[in-house]
């Protein structure tokens, strides 16, 4: 078997005073690409690592977003780390922070004053709410972010607003920083210089807001919620199969429709129904075309539905458990050593030739304090 091609990110250094999501998912993703991340931690430890116990000990999200990197505890504030802390800035090639706006500032390791003193530094700063105005002052976590930036209020049924299932604002602004980061790099490839990014959860929620934003500021106002459908199509929702099962379908256009009436429905003369022409029709009338659609599927079990959609070239996902994702044919894991056991970690979302095909560790606290102190001695 041949080896993989070395990471495009080998040799960079990254380090990151993190915590929580955002920033640490950030420099994971730098980390999978080859760069050395070195986490800074209080003493106590960043506080993700006590949000659970669910990978066999060490916190699910701290395993996820952690991987690959070197844990060293230092207190900035004390003049032996400060002096480290400056070392090991002399020899990175980016900075990731996201403590509360202002706190690296006062301390003398605000962004543009690292830039300045080193020149081809990229920095990150990831906030809440950005560094300026009022709103720069709330403490932001994830689920208050979504009801701030108001994507909670569009999601969950017409009974009621849902929060998001997974931390969406939080991976949102750490895959921002991540692709900021590495615009910044490229640009030092051209000009020789540093510059610095920076990011928020709320900028990240309001950019995915931005169509019920531009429905509500200068349409006829912003979409309800509407549970498992979509609010501008037809029919592109959720129907439950005869033995109970949950299929979604999606119709992108009145072609698509057509075929799905001949071929699924068996009723062809609906793709020309005035009620159910075109998707601006159907969606005016949506309980019809939704309850016929429905009657279709509640004759049907779930494995015949399947075959006729197919057959249909409908496109079509199965509303499945976390337990039946788990044995998704589309799923990939890597294995990743936790303790003295191995789990099957899900793998990278990019695939690329330098897929090394398995996860190293998430350090455990100050795991590599010592070799740092000692690597970067005065």
């Amino acid at each position: 078997m041949s080896k993989p091609n070395p990471p495009p990110l080998r040799g960079l250094l990254v380090v990151s005073i993190e915590q929580a999501v955002a920033a640490p998912l950030a420099t994971c993703r730098l980390a999978d690409a080859g760069a050395r991340v070195i986490k800074i931690e209080r003493p106590e430890g960043d506080f993700a690592r006590g949000y659970d116990t669910a990978a066999c000990g060490l916190s699910s999200y701290f395993a996820w977003t952690n991987r690959g990197k070197e844990s060293l505890v230092l207190d900035y504030r004390q003049p032996a780390d400060a002096a480290l802390l400056d070392r090991l800035l002399q020899r990175a090639d980016v900075f990731v922070q996201n403590l509360a706006p202002g706190t690296l500032d006062r301390a003398g390791y605000g962004s543009a004053a690292l830039r300045q003193r080193h020149p081809r530094l990229v920095t990150c700063d990831i906030s809440g709410y950005g560094s300026e105005g009022p709103a720069s002052r709330l403490k932001a976590y994830d689920l208050l972010v979504q009801c701030e930036s108001g994507l909670a209020a569009i999601s969950g049924t017409p009974e009621g607003i849902g929060r998001i299932g997974v931390s969406v604002c939080d991976i949102g602004a750490g895959m921002n920083a991540a692709f900021g980061i590495m615009t910044a790099l490229a640009q030092r490839e051209r000009t020789g210089r540093g510059s610095g990014v920076e990011v928020s959860l709320f900028d990240g929620s309001a950019d995915w807001m931005a169509v019920p934003y531009l429905h509500e500021r200068y349409g006829a106002g912003a979409p309800p919620r509407v549970g498992l459908r979509h609010p501008s199509i037809a029919p592109y929702g959720a129907f439950e199969t005869r033995d109970g099962k949950l299929v979604v379908i999606s119709i992108q256009n009145d072609r698509e429709w057509a075929q799905f009436c001949a071929l699924f429905l068996g009723q062809t003369e609906l793709a020309s129904d005035p009620r159910f022409a075109t998707n601006a029709h159907r969606v005016a009338n949506r309980n019809q075309t939704d309850a016929v659609v429905a009657a279709r599927f509640a004759a049907l079990s779930v494995g015949d539905a399947l075959v006729a959609l197919t057959a249909a070239n409908t496109a079509y996902g199965q509303v499945r458990s976390v337990a039946e994702f788990i044995d998704h044919p589309a799923l990939r894991t890597w294995p990743m050593p936790v303790g003295d056991v191995a789990i099957e970690m899900v793998a990278p979302p990019v695939r690329a030739e330098w897929d090394a095909g398995h996860h190293s560790a998430a350090p455990t606290l100050n795991e590599h304090g010592a070799a740092i102190r000692r690597e970067f001695s005065a």
